[in-house]
């Protein structure tokens, strides 16, 4: 009865699967009306890829976020395995040209197939992976199957799994979950807490590793060049910075700047997670008298009020130059962003109520007093009123934010050791 219960879970998430595949399809081709990039090479995710005739490691990252967190990794098995090709994936446009700026022909890239058999089985034949790394949080059944059946090695790294997440799984499909976990090969942690919720959701225990986050391995190079430019669009203003917001977080920025406004003596950059929200952003603004100014523009902001970050691959060098930043996906119900790219930099961090998706690294740079959360908008401007006016607290929290980012290093060198065992 178990074994037949379980395969009834495989089978019908494929089954829905394949029902809900037309739908998928046809939701990229209407994003694509706004972003031509999700609807090109469609083909990919279905499957239909070159053959490639040589060895190949697969690496998956989602998107931006997840690839420039692998950057490290990935560069150490371009350097460890020369008579490999590193073959990248992702499931955005964005990770997508993030992999093809950063690395040009360096790497290969296609985009990741939908998790339905015909798909994966036609995928693995056509790349033939030597060993597939899938990154954080990409359990993906039928895919991990079909790697298991194959008998090529799956190495789930730098994963996580939040109590929320371990919860909808022990409610919506425990024995999917856990009969997935068991094919693959090894799951290296970020921490132990995650260790121990995947243990829980009935992975076999010799199969878990805490190998650590290489998210605290990046090295992040800043552009200089580019920062000087950005520094001639700004002037000597002091900057805030609201990275990777999300729909209904920006409406409260804006409405919460009106109110603190007059005791803000700063630029606000606001830089959408998703670019096909930059237009959406823009008119908001607008919308409420704010005089904000395109990135694109590439013109002066010395009397604008609002920088409008609608540009790709800068990131870290908004970070370079803000005196203060607040990490975005955590005023709404996202969980959270990536705060370890501020604290590389000795940036002070602000955060919202709902960081779930990094809530160790949240807790950690709080105790360390490199951040400071806020429950909602208004709170959140009233600390960055405080926080301008105190260069010293600034400093201070940026020291302590680097000082922890450094002493949690070394994950990278232990995935090596893994991965050693099996190419």
């Amino acid at each position: 009865m178990t074994l037949y219960h379980r395969r009834m879970n495989q089978t019908l998430y494929s089954l829905i699967g394949y029902l809900l595949l037309p739908i998928m399809v046809l939701r990229l081709i209407i994003k694509g009306l706004k972003s031509p990039a999700y609807y090109q090479r469609i083909g990919e995710r279905l499957g239909f890829v070159d053959k490639i005739p040589v060895p190949i490691i697969w690496v998956h990252c989602v998107s931006v976020g997840e690839f420039r967190a692998a950057i490290v990794l990935i560069d150490q098995l371009i350097q460890n395995y020369p008579e490999h090709r590193i073959l990248v994936t992702t499931t955005t446009p964005t990770g997508s040209q993030a992999v093809i700026n950063h690395y040009q022909s360096e790497v290969l890239h296609f985009y990741f197939p939908f998790d339905l058999p015909i798909i994966v089985n036609r995928y693995i034949k056509k790349i033939n992976p030597k060993l597939c790394i899938l990154l954080e949080t990409e359990i993906w059944p039928n895919l991990v199957h079909a790697l298991n059946t194959n008998n090529i090695p799956a190495l789930l790294v730098n994963a996580r799994l939040s109590q929320r997440s371990l919860e909808k799984y022990q409610k919506f499909a425990p024995n999917l979950a856990k009969q997935t976990l068991n094919k693959f090969t090894t799951v290296a942690t970020q921490n132990q807490n995650s260790a121990n919720r995947f243990i829980e959701l009935g992975i076999d225990t010799d199969k878990v590793t805490v190998a650590g986050n290489i998210k605290f391995d990046q090295n992040p190079s800043i552009d200089k060049d580019l920062t000087k430019k950005l520094k001639t669009i700004v002037g000597k203003q002091k900057i805030v910075v609201f990275a990777s917001t999300h729909p209904g977080e920006e409406s409260q920025i804006i409405n919460s700047y009106l109110k603190f406004k007059d005791d803000i003596n700063a630029l606000l950059i606001i830089i959408p997670r998703h670019p096909e929200r930059f237009k959406e952003v823009y008119k908001l603004a607008q919308k409420q008298g704010i005089s904000i100014t395109k990135r694109s523009q590439n013109k002066p902001c010395q009397d604008c009020q609002i920088l409008l970050g609608d540009s790709m691959g800068e990131m870290m060098n908004y970070f370079d130059i803000s005196d203060v930043v607040f990490m975005g996906g955590s005023l709404n119900n996202t969980g959270g962003h990536n705060m370890l790219e501020p604290a590389a930099l000795a940036k002070p961090i602000l955060f919202g109520p709902n960081v779930f998706n990094f809530a160790e690294i949240s807790s950690d740079l709080l105790k360390q007093q490199g951040a400071i959360q806020a429950q909602n908008s208004d709170e959140l401007f009233e600390k960055i009123v405080d926080l301008l006016g105190d260069e010293k607290q600034r400093k201070s929290m940026g020291r302590n934010a680097k000082k922890y980012f450094k002493s949690q290093q070394g994950a990278v060198k232990k995935l090596n050791q893994l991965i050693k065992l099996f190419i």
